[in-house]
Parts: C-alpha cells; sequence; structure tokens
C-alpha cells in the first residue's frame, strides 16, 4: 500500500485522535493539528517519524496559512484532510444560548473547517488527486430542541461537502461527509456541558453508543475507496439509536 499523507485537524482527543493513530499503525505519514500541544506531542513521541505535530487553532487563517506553508517539502504533498475539529457548546434553547457560543461554534465548524479545506485544495487538484473528509453529524439533518446552531454548522458541512464534490467533479479529488449519531468515549458532551462530567454521563447512560474507533475505522475505509469512487456522506448511528417522531405541543382544553 503506497503510503499516504494525511492531515487531520481536531487531533489531541477523540475522533482526531483514533484515526491519526490508525493510519499511523499502518505507515502512513500524519500531520496532527490542535490547540494543546502536550498532547499533540505525545501522540508523535509515540509514532517516531510518522507523526508531525502542528499545534493550531484552525480558526486563525493566517497561523494556518503559516503553519501549511512551513510544512517541510516532504511532508507539503497532502493525500487525504481530515477535517475534524469541532465543537459543540449548550444544549439551552435559542432564545437562552449564548451568543459567544454561537459564535464560537460557526468560527470553529465552519469557518475553520473552510479555511484548511481552501489551502489544502490546490495542492490536491494540481497532482489530480486527494481526498477531503469532512466530520459531519446527524445533527445535521435530524433537528433536536437545543441544537440550533450547532446543527446548523453541521448542516452547513453536510451541504459544503456536495458542493465540493460539485467542483472537483473529473478532477480525481473526492469530498466525503462522515456524520455519526450517538458516540461515547470522547469530550465532546463534556465540552458541550462545560465539564460538568454527571451531565456529560447522562447522555450515554444506559446505552451502547458508537466509539471513536468505529469513526476512525469508517474513515480509513472512505480512505481506501478506489480512486474511481466518491462517498458524498455517510450516515452512521448505534443500534440503540433512530430516528425520533416529530413533537407536537397540545393545548389543554378547558
Amino acid at each position: 500500500m503506497t503510503q499516504k499523507t494525511i492531515l487531520v485537524t481536531g487531533a489531541s482527543s477523540g475522533f482526531g485522535k483514533h484515526i491519526a493513530e490508525r493510519m499511523a499503525r499502518r505507515g502512513d505519514k500524519i500531520i496532527v493539528t490542535a490547540r494543546r500541544a502536550e498532547r499533540l506531542t505525545e501522540l508523535a513521541e509515540a509514532y517516531p517519524g510518522l507523526i508531525k505535530p502542528i499545534p493550531l487553532d484552525v480558526t486563525d487563517a493566517a497561523a494556518v496559512e503559516a503553519a501549511l506553508a512551513d510544512l517541510p517539502p516532504e511532508w507539503q504533498a497532502i493525500d487525504v484532510l481530515v477535517n475534524n475539529a469541532g465543537l459543540a457548546l449548550g444544549l439551552e434553547p435559542a432564545n437562552e444560548a449564548r451568543l459567544d457560543n454561537w459564535e464560537r461554534m460557526i468560527a470553529t465548524n465552519c469557518s475553520g473547517l473552510v479555511t484548511v479545506t481552501r489551502l489544502v485544495l490546490p495542492g490536491m487538484v494540481a497532482r489530480g488527486r486527494g481526498q477531503i473528509i469532512n466530520i459531519g453529524s446527524t445533527a445535521g439533518s435530524i433537528p433536536y430542541a437545543g441544537g440550533n446552531v450547532y446543527g446548523a454548522t453541521k448542516a452547513f458541512v453536510h451541504q459544503f461537502t456536495n458542493n465540493l464534490n460539485a467542483d472537483l467533479v473529473g478532477s480525481g479529488v473526492h469530498a466525503s461527509c462522515v456524520e455519526p449519531g450517538l458516540v461515547g468515549g470522547t469530550e465532546f458532551s463534556s465540552v458541550r456541558f462545560d465539564g460538568n462530567s454527571e451531565k456529560a454521563a447522562g447522555v450515554y447512560q444506559d446505552t451502547q453508543p458508537l466509539t471513536p474507533e468505529d469513526i476512525a475505522d469508517t474513515v480509513e475505509w472512505i480512505i481506501d475507496r478506489p480512486p474511481h469512487v466518491t462517498i458524498n456522506y455517510l450516515v452512521m448511528m448505534p443500534d440503540c439509536q433512530s430516528f425520533g417522531g416529530q413533537v407536537v405541543k397540545r393545548r389543554v382544553s378547558n
């Protein structure tokens, strides 16, 4: 199998970390970015020569551009971009949500993803090959109370992926959106609930959710598709989850 150069954003924990580890174990070269430098260093030390850590906040466009421009020549030809950096903040109804939480989700989940994609994409097109794998969510197509802006950002990721493929048809470059439902074993809910571990644990109580390894396995499968195959989007849920009925607000008769 030909060694690939893969860029994974948000790789200090969760999906990103598992994806980086999985691909490094098979001998690919992984550029990992995240804000927590010490975690990236630990990851690089576990896979000497295969993981290049770059402390980075994807919402800082100038820093992203500089970091990619400073990559050594042997790391610059990125074959696969995994746009994993993202977060959910809060679960309040829209009229009570914090505006700064909304802005941060948009900046990370949408603007950061777009920035990294735009900077990596020209090289892929010039080489006539490449894959962009965006981590979306079932929240992008299935609304739920409190999901307001988080769900909207993931709807953006889904549609951005589709429109990338509309632009890239015949170029040898493909975009895919992986859209998981309930996934445990990450910091996702802890971040959403501002570190409230009890509240975060309640999300997964008495369930068997998907795991970060399930997501990493799916990403690897997409990466290994033949060059003529495009996976536009892939929705996945655990067996304990399915589509819910629509909410009906009933008035109490007098």
